[in-house]
């Protein structure tokens, strides 16, 4: 098991906005990235985060998007259509979405409007 699968979200989450902010990008935006992923609302998302649920839990309790397939390209040196291991596929979704998002992607493309 990967070391990412037990970390919190909430642990990384920071740097996700940070990431995206300095690009001038806003927390708002990455909240809407995240809840397009995993189907979470405002609420539930920063319940997540208080509760300090690890990557693991946050995924399984996720309904992710039908459309999450369509990400593609290569983060951290992996092309994330081909990871194997589901939750270390839907982690890099995440950090894909983030990315994007940080390199000025327009928001529909983001989210595979």
């Amino acid at each position: 098991m990967s070391r990412i699968f037990t970390v919190s979200v909430a642990s990384v989450y920071p740097h996700y906005v940070a990431k995206a902010e300095k690009k001038g990008r806003t927390r708002a935006e990455v909240d809407e990235v995240i809840e397009w992923l995993t189907g979470f609302d405002q609420q539930t998302l920063e319940k997540h985060l208080a509760d300090g649920t690890t990557f693991e839990d946050f995924f399984a309790a996720a309904d992710l998007n039908p459309n999450a397939s369509l990400i593609t390209g290569s983060i951290c040196g992996y092309k994330v259509q081909e990871i194997e291991d589901p939750l270390m596929q839907q982690i890099r979704y995440l950090d894909k979405l983030v990315d994007e998002l940080a390199k000025g992607k327009a928001m529909e493309k983001v989210l595979r409007g």
